[in-house]
């Protein structure tokens, strides 16, 4: 016992001070221990205390009648809870309501599952080649008037950073100015003006017309 050890040093002669210095040990959580040996107090005593926020016992009965009443219509604690607070019966928190269900056995059905997204494969003429993939996005500054929309595209495959457009307004003009640009700074228009430009009939189904699929949470083209 630690306290045994700073009893025997200081039978030894020893100050408290140099005791502690010795053993790494706060002086006063020393004193503290010393203090409450002798009032018979050494032993910790139990967790938690009681708070001022803690729950009462009519908060937890009203959780469960809650459950009891609406728990097959809100299937989840976060609905039970939120119903707490519509029908001004109880004003807790989710998890609270999901330790106190706990807390009685008692078990919500919960939402049933979303049906499982099947991702769209890419079209079979794509390759994994630069030129093939783009990527496109933009995002929203509300403090900056004059540019507060932000565009740019990204080449998925060479990582290459295109092109960007600043614009204060957030339109289809400005989606067609931002390929518009990303396609002439990758020479793709250019090939495809002089293409269009030939007197011949264009044959869309040529495999040598350059294509491309830009993506995007916003929406593909």
């Amino acid at each position: 016992m630690l306290l045994g050890v700073i009893d025997g040093a200081i039978g030894a002669g020893w100050s408290l001070s140099r005791i502690c210095g010795m053993l790494e040990l706060d002086r006063q959580r020393a004193w503290r221990w010393r203090r409450r040996r002798q009032v018979g107090r050494l032993d910790d005593t139990a967790p938690g205390g009681h708070p001022i926020h803690g729950l009462l016992e009519w908060e937890e009965q009203a959780v469960v009648e809650l459950f009891e009443e609406w728990g097959a219509v809100d299937l989840s604690h976060r609905k039970l809870a939120h119903r707490g607070s519509y029908l001004e019966a109880v004003w807790v928190s989710p998890s609270t309501v999901d330790r106190i269900l706990a807390r009685h056995g008692l078990c919500l059905r919960g939402e049933p599952r979303a049906a499982k997204t099947v991702k769209t494969p890419w079209p079979q003429w794509v390759q994994w080649s630069p030129n093939q993939l783009w990527c496109w996005d933009g995002s929203q500054f509300e403090r900056c008037k004059a540019g507060r929309y932000a565009y740019a595209i990204v080449d998925i495959v060479s990582r290459k950073w295109i092109t960007t457009l600043l614009a204060a307004e957030a339109t289809s003009v400005q989606v067609k100015v931002l390929f518009s640009a990303a396609l002439r700074a990758e020479g793709i228009l250019d090939d495809l003006d002089r293409r269009l430009a030939d007197p011949v009939i264009v044959d869309f189904d040529d495999e040598t017309l350059p294509v491309l699929l830009a993506v995007s949470d916003i929406h593909s083209r």
